[in-house]
Order: structure tokens, then sequence, then C-alpha cells
């Protein structure tokens, strides 16, 4: 065996699949060869249907924001009615008092 045979190392992560070559004189990684991307779908027929529950479930998420945004005026007006029949049944107290009066 020469020197250069064993100046690197071929190490293959468990985890991930990946492969670096080390140098190992000084410890830094040489190379890093990516795993293989695993394939997300095994047909495109289980793809096809995967992209059909996505825009369906984008169109019922969009659907129930327009409603709820249709609601919001009634719901801010109701808000709005509430807030100044309460401003209404209190008395105005005059100038709020603050720390530094009570002192």
């Amino acid at each position: 065996m020469s020197p250069k045979q064993n100046s690197t190392i071929e190490v293959a992560c468990p985890e991930c699949g990946s492969t670096m070559k080390i140098d190992v004189a000084t410890g830094a990684v040489i190379a890093h060869t990516p795993a293989p991307r695993k394939r997300t779908f095994e047909d495109f027929e289980t793809a096809a249907k995967a992209m059909r529950e996505q825009d369906e479930r984008k169109e019922s998420l969009f659907r129930q924001s327009v409603e709820a945004h249709k609601n919001n005026n009634d719901v801010l007006e109701k808000k709005f009615a509430e807030a100044l029949r309460k401003a209404k049944e209190t008395p105005d107290q005059g100038k709020p008092l603050r720390d530094f009066d009570l002192d």
C-alpha cells in the first residue's frame, strides 16, 4: 500500500445514504456525493390523485376564506354597535387619572 491510497477514506452515511471522501491527514471532507433522491410517488396515477386532492384542499380553504371575509363586515358592525352602546351607558368621568396624579 502506498501513502496515496491511504490518504483518503470514503464514508457512507447510514442515515441519508450519502457518501463523503475524507482526507485522513487533515480530516477535511474532500468530496461529497448526495444520496440518490427517492421517488415521491410510485406511479403517475398516484401523483395525479395527490395533485387532485391538493387542489380540492386549496379550493376548500379559499371558500372558507371568502365566507369568513363576507361575514367580517357584519362582525365589525356588531362590535362597533356594542362598543357604542357601552360608551353611551357609562357616564363620562372627565379626565382620566394617571399614576402621576395620585402622588
